[in-house]
């Protein structure tokens, strides 16, 4: 590719195209949803790829299309630096900038990677995107948030995360887009120099296998959705939401206040005469410490009656901190305790927090002297009877695939407690719940969800939300719970067969590539 060939496109032009196309692609998140927006910004990305120029340039307009799109997508990141502005206000920006354009990073180097074959780029960058993201999910403890494959959640191809995972969605979602952008013509420098593949057989090859590639996508999704379970005679659960605003989550005078609510609500009577079998309170919802907590865990039991009681709150043991739930029976005996084993970095605690003490920056870990430690890992918890058993996950732990993957045994339901106060009251809280419905429909199991200030919902094994509690809004809930669904491919391989489809069809690209660049360099 030289100098000439380019000059149709210049980087003032490339650059702005790749953020807008980045932003297109973050209109497919949660509230927004606009999925087919998402799909067409994907397109334009591929498109973009095909005609910017290899090395730096090229890793520039993919690090400007994940700017976009994450920049935009994960917008809230700002929200916890908002909680108390005077002392924390001072790194929003450097939150999202930091966070858009670390993610962005991967991206930059899938097209870096895939810009050194002009003739191979769109199989390429379907590969090399698609480890990015894979990447993305367990660099450096992960953050798997927004992954590509995502934005089909509002249709029926969301379906195929219980089949391929949500990085085989990933893979297909952006061959899709790389068949179609393959066809779009090129700027007028552009078409006398050789198409790269498929494109370079035809227009029609690209929107064909586009097309049909987009309809096994409609039609197999469409296939895979299960039909609506029989509910009657199921367990009921109680959902408990106190709407506690972050700001004021903690404050003396406000503290007894929603600590009481959730107490109304715990023994409120029954709806249709329904006793619920286990009632679940958000994290951190009790304002003590386990080992203060005693007298307040028996009257929460019996206010709860035969019900079993799911608390959020925190425990200390030998200076170590932890954020924690807490299983209590009918009787008000300590069943079973779960420590969070993912942390949030910054959030929870504190990565090198030596260095950035020296420059008196403590992040929002300092909220629990220091940040908390870390639980042994992944337990279910022993409900009995119609309940079964339950994998507890606290707030973000519900984002990582591999972490619901990692669950001992197969649960009888996930249950998801969190505070996504700490994520606004805007994108964030209805993104952590798309991913909470993600999760359900990989492992075909359901989902019992509550948030303190929302969204708290159940979900049935294939992401369908059969009750809830909107945000920003206290009130507690009573509904059946949906039984698990047929055992799904997903939940039994995880995501190593995506791992090893990248090396084989990396493998393949690799005597093509080379001869390309040996013909380059004679």
């Amino acid at each position: 590719m030289t100098a000439t060939q380019t000059a149709s496109l210049p980087r003032w032009a490339r650059l702005p195209l790749a953020l807008v196309c980045g932003l297109a692609m973050g209109l497919a998140a949660a509230p927004w949803n606009l999925w087919y927006l998402g799909f067409a910004g994907l397109v334009g990305a591929f498109w973009l790829a095909g005609v910017a120029p290899k090395g730096v340039r090229s890793a520039g307009t993919g690090w400007m299309v994940g700017l976009g799109y994450f920049g935009f997508s994960m917008g809230w990141i700002v929200e916890p630096f908002m909680v108390d502005p005077a002392e924390t206000g001072w790194m929003a920006p450097f939150g999202l900038l930091g966070l858009g354009g670390g993610l962005a990073l991967f991206w930059a180097l899938a097209f870096w990677a895939a810009g050194h074959l002009r003739r191979w780029h769109m199989p390429a960058l379907v590969i090399a995107w698609t480890a990015a993201e894979l990447a993305r999910g367990y660099v450096l403890t992960g953050l798997p948030w927004g992954l590509i494959g995502y934005l089909w959640l509002p249709v029926p191809p969301i379906q195929w995360v219980s089949l391929v995972g949500p990085y085989g969605l990933t893979f297909l979602t952006l061959a899709a887009a790389g068949l179609l952008a393959e066809a779009l013509p090129r700027p007028g420098a552009f078409r006398q120099a050789p198409r790269p593949w498929p494109a370079r057989m035809g227009f029609a090859p690209g929107i064909v296998l586009g097309l049909a590639l987009l309809a096994a996508l409609f039609g197999g999704g469409r296939a895979l959705v299960p039909p609506v379970q029989d509910l009657d005679g199921r367990p009921v659960v109680r959902l408990v939401q106190p709407n506690a605003p972050q700001h004021l989550k903690w404050r003396r005078d406000m503290v007894p206040v929603y600590y009481q609510r959730q107490m109304d609500y715990t023994g409120a009577p029954a709806e249709e005469g329904r006793e619920p079998a286990l009632i679940v309170w958000p994290e951190t919802a009790l304002p003590m410490l386990l080992h203060d907590a005693s007298d307040a865990l028996s009257q929460i039991s019996l206010l709860a009656g035969k019900a079993q009681v799911v608390v959020g709150l925190q425990r200390e043991e030998d200076g170590a901190w932890y954020n924690m739930l807490a299983l209590m029976g009918p009787n008000g005996t300590l069943r079973q305790v779960y420590d969070k084993y993912h942390l949030v970095p910054f959030g929870e605690y504190m990565p090198a927090a030596a260095l950035f003490a020296k420059f008196n920056i403590l992040g929002l870990a300092s909220r629990a002297e220091g940040g908390y430690t870390p639980g042994s890992g992944p337990m279910l918890l022993g409900l009995g009877g119609t309940l079964g058993t339950a994998l507890p996950l606290i707030c973000y732990e519900a984002v990582f695939p591999q972490d619901v993957h990692a669950a001992p045994a197969r649960p009888d339901m996930l249950l998801q407690i969190t505070n996504d106060a700490w994520f606004g009251s805007f994108s964030g809280p209805y993104q952590h719940l798309a991913q909470a419905r993600i999760r359900a429909i990989e492992q075909g199991l359901p989902m019992v969800r509550a948030a303190n200030t929302g969204v708290s919902a159940v979900i049935d094994g294939a992401g369908r939300v059969l009750a809830e509690i909107p945000l920003n809004r206290e009130g507690y809930l009573d509904t059946p719970l949906p039984p698990p669904m047929r055992l799904t491919v997903y939940s039994k391989s995880g995501d190593l067969p995506v791992l090893l489809m990248l090396f084989v069809l990396a493998g393949l690209l690799w005597r093509p590539a080379r001869r390309e660049a040996e013909r380059e360099t004679d």
